[in-house]
């Protein structure tokens, strides 16, 4: 039994799970193996810094002929850097927290498959009205950064799923194995896409302390803040706030954002935690997911893993989803 569905006819690929373009997780040797096992790999673009970025490309493109991606945020992104990733032949680019309008047709003319994470109704609206190809409906339950205030993964993909019509949704937010994926596709998604599983790869740009971290964490280990890109001065906006594991530092100045914004002392300190990557100030971005975390593999094994777990499922409940015809 395979998972055929809208999505993995849009890409051509084998199974319906793409991986969640993580900045600073998800370069190009993890993207590869993704795409290799199956599932549509996402380098983490960021706001395309092209000097850390380029490596992670042409890795990519070298490591797999199989459909792979950018994921790019829409608040750091130019069509110069936009232009110059196309010229690396991605299949697909993902775009996400802002607006897509000013980039979409860039996309399309280069053949590329325009997929659009959404974290609200009115963004899952303008994802609908640029003509996204795909359409992510991301759930507060996520790892990283997500909407001031977004839906449960459980309500808000179904939602996006009836107003995105015939185009494929993948629900994200909380998935982690072949349960997750099996939920999603009952929802009425196409498919899922998947951070925090992935984060615990052998592929993963993370250090073994994360690594660990992230195996002995549970979903109520995690938090959505502000405090921690507060910190580390980061360009994020204020309006997405970020899931992280729990931290000494967090503890410390939860509820106390604007008192860390004027304390210099606490920055500087904190840059002294990040120098030496000590996780008890750093984030460990992780979704609510996490607890069923236990081990870390190769991203081309967990691909089919999960797949083959939700073809199960599925198949025990005595149904499965099909290819549009």
């Amino acid at each position: 039994m395979t998972l055929q569905t809208a999505f993995t006819e849009n890409m051509s690929i084998r199974h319906p799970i793409a991986l969640a373009p993580m900045g600073g997780v998800a370069g190009g040797a993890l993207a590869a193996a993704v795409s290799e096992g199956g599932g549509l790999g996402l380098i983490g673009g960021g706001g395309g810094d092209r000097e850390k970025l380029a490596p992670e490309l042409a890795l990519a493109r070298d490591a797999t002929e199989k459909p792979w991606g950018i994921g790019f945020l829409l608040w750091g992104l130019t069509p110069d850097v936009l232009a110059w990733a196309l010229e690396f032949e991605p299949a697909a680019v993902l775009l996400s927290f802002g607006d897509p309008a000013p980039f979409a047709d860039r996309i399309r003319a280069a053949n590329t498959k325009l997929i659009v994470q959404v974290t609200d109704m009115d963004e899952a609206r303008r994802a609908v009205d640029v003509g996204a190809d795909i359409i992510v409906a991301q759930g507060r339950d996520a790892g990283g950064h997500s909407g001031g205030k977004p839906m449960g993964t459980m309500s808000f993909v179904p939602a996006v799923v009836d107003l995105a019509g015939a185009t494929p949704v993948l629900a994200a937010g909380g998935i982690a194995d072949g349960r997750g994926l099996a939920a999603a596709l009952a929802l009425g998604a196409s498919g899922a896409l998947i951070g925090t599983r992935f984060e615990a790869s052998l592929e993963a740009l993370v250090s073994a302390e994360v690594s660990k971290a992230l195996l002995d964490a549970h979903g109520a280990d995690t938090e959505r803040n502000r405090t921690l890109d507060i910190a580390r001065e980061s360009p994020w906006p204020d309006r997405y706030p970020a899931r992280t594991l729990r931290n000494d530092f967090l503890d410390e100045w939860r509820d106390r954002d604007d008192e860390l914004r004027a304390d210099e002392a606490a920055r500087r300190e904190y840059r002294e935690f990040a120098a030496r990557n000590d996780l008890t100030a750093v984030p460990v971005w992780a979704g609510q997911g996490v607890g069923l975390v236990t081990s870390v593999e190769p991203a081309a094994d967990i691909v089919p893993a999960i797949a083959t777990a939700a073809e199960r499922i599925l198949a025990r409940l005595g149904g499965r989803p099909s290819a549009p015809g």
